[in-house]
């Protein structure tokens, strides 16, 4: 009987292995925010009223926009790794969203 490879065996060349889509949106945003993220690619959630939530969804949903947005991240990775304590200080995408009186 064969058995099947380890999956990390597998997948230890995959720079996108084990990273969320949320994440990889946090590097970007943090990376590029709102704008740039537009300017790189072409998305209507990066250009009209951009939240990260409405964006995380169409991303999730739709595996075009998935996948241009790993690709961004990896020649992201590739061009100039940034360590988190580099990366220059942005406000939260996260807005605290509260119920109207």
């Amino acid at each position: 009987m064969k058995r099947n490879p380890n999956p990390i065996e597998v997948q230890k060349n995959n720079p996108l292995h084990g990273v969320r889509l949320s994440t990889i949106m946090d590097a970007l945003y943090a990376q590029y925010g709102w704008e740039g993220l537009a300017e790189r690619v072409n998305l209507n959630c990066f250009k009209s009223n951009p939240t990260m939530k409405s964006s995380l969804n169409f991303i999730q949903k739709t595996q075009w926009a998935r996948e241009k947005i790993e690709q961004l991240y990896i020649e992201t990775l590739k061009a100039a790794p940034i360590e988190a304590s580099e990366r220059p200080a942005k406000p939260s995408p996260f807005k605290a969203i509260r119920p109207k009186k």
